[in-house]
């Protein structure tokens, strides 16, 4: 069977794809809602001052604007209904995710399967509303306190401006949700892959730009295009990485026969927090410079311009409490989607155990063990993968969309999606392969 398998990944191609009408139909179908995303992100909210928008922006643009900006796919620059993007349901997720780890009624719903699931996920849309009513009623205020942005200041821009950001939201959530069911590939995940790609030519050009105007040399052109290629071999080559267990099932008696026991793996990846930890690392850090540009330089006697200064990119504290950040989600992330204890107890009813070591408390100590280990491993990948463009950032100027994080999101996610469509296209083989099977045993 794994010999079959492998013959037909080998052999994969546009033919299979062209007669895999329903793969066909998934694929336009994700096609078409991005666009449709594409295209919210160009309707601005009613009563802004576009022209007064953009340029208060472009003083803003490296703080937490820029990274949101670049998640939102340009829609915060043009203060667009999807400004706030699919970010509120991502960290709703989190938070929900983290409350689920210390409160003992929220586990037990987690636990009861399906249903369970349903609940968790009904629970996470709830917090999302909330958290986009937040977000938006402070980016309302915050754009009244921003001089001429807003045409006509007051309860109506307000009430308007929160309606259309979370109604935004929402349907986002919906589009993805849907891209999920009935298109190819992660729903959110791709809203978020769109965003930063819809951006990245605009952003090559401007580097190609500021290299013919002769503000960046060519070989640092070059030093950024033979990184970006190294970096991306780099995150295909990690996020593939696993170690391996070897699972071993006892020998079982049929009537008669004695059938030997069998054996699997349990794959524990090398990056078990995927691009968790650098997003909310930049998210975090990213906060003192952003309310340093809002408040002014007299604020607080000026510690506060001082302290945003040490925090600004490619300044040693800066750096320092990045890779601190990420190390550090790396692991409490890990430890909130991987329980060692729960997967010994599930081995354990399914008469597996880990060759030389006893089923139960020890098996959970070792996983935990080489969890441990192979997490270290992890967060240095995520420390280097984001902080060396992050130096090439801070040194020559080049645009924020190379950053680490944009990279790991864009990689990762085609990644995923590739090995969608090819089990797709797996599965519709097979069903190939079986109906002719069926056909030539009728002719018989």
């Amino acid at each position: 069977m794994a010999s079959a398998a492998e013959q037909l990944a080998a052999n994969l191609n546009f033919g299979a794809l062209a007669k895999a009408e329903e793969l066909k139909k998934r694929i336009w179908f994700t096609l078409g809602a991005l666009l449709v995303y594409r295209l919210g992100t160009y309707i601005p909210l009613p009563g802004i001052n576009l022209q007064a928008l953009a340029d208060a922006f472009k003083q803003q643009s490296q703080g937490i604007l820029g990274l949101f900006n670049m998640f939102s796919g340009g829609a915060v620059g043009r203060m667009a209904i999807f400004a706030l993007g699919i970010m509120p349901y991502i960290s709703a997720s989190i938070i929900i995710q983290l409350l689920t780890s210390v409160i003992p009624a929220l586990e037990a719903v987690k636990k009861e399967g399906e249903s369970g699931r349903k609940k968790i996920n009904q629970y996470t849309r709830y917090l999302t509303v909330l958290l986009a009513a937040v977000q938006s009623y402070g980016i309302a205020v915050g754009l009244e306190g921003q001089g001429s942005i807003v045409l006509n200041p007051g309860p109506t821009f307000i009430i308007s401006t929160v309606l259309s950001l979370m109604g935004g939201t929402m349907f986002l959530l919906w589009l993805g949700e849907q891209i999920t069911s009935r298109g190819i590939g992660q729903g959110t995940s791709l809203i978020i892959f769109a965003g930063i790609i819809a951006n990245l030519p605009h952003a090559l050009v401007g580097m190609l730009e500021l290299g013919r105007q002769g503000a960046l040399a060519t070989p640092i052109i070059l030093a950024v295009l033979v990184l970006a290629v190294a970096v991306i071999g780099g995150i295909v080559f990690f996020e593939r990485a696993q170690r391996r267990l070897l699972i071993q099932y006892p020998k079982r008696q049929v009537g008669n026969k004695m059938f030997q026991g069998e054996s699997s793996h349990l794959p524990l990846k090398l990056n078990t927090s995927g691009v968790i930890p650098p997003i909310f690392a930049s998210s975090i850090l990213l906060i003192p410079g952003t309310i340093t540009g809002f408040a002014g330089t007299n604020a607080a006697g000026g510690w506060l311009q001082t302290f945003g200064t040490l925090m600004a990119h490619g300044q040693p504290l800066y750096m320092l409490s990045y890779a601190a950040m990420i190390v550090f989600f790396a692991f409490f992330y890990t430890a909130i989607v991987f329980n060692p204890t729960d997967t010994a107890e599930n081995l354990k009813k399914q008469g597996g155990f880990i060759p030389g070591i006893r089923p139960g408390e020890r098996t959970a100590s070792y996983i935990d063990y080489v969890l441990t280990r192979i997490n270290v491993l992890g967060a240095i990948y995520l420390v280097v993968v984001c902080l060396l463009p992050e130096f090439l950032i801070s040194t020559t100027g080049v645009p924020f969309y190379f950053g680490g994080t944009s990279l790991l999101i864009v990689v990762s996610v085609t990644m995923d999606t590739v090995s969608q469509i090819q089990g797709h296209l797996l599965a519709h083989q097979y069903e190939g392969l079986i109906k002719k099977s069926k056909l030539r045993g009728k002719r018989r």
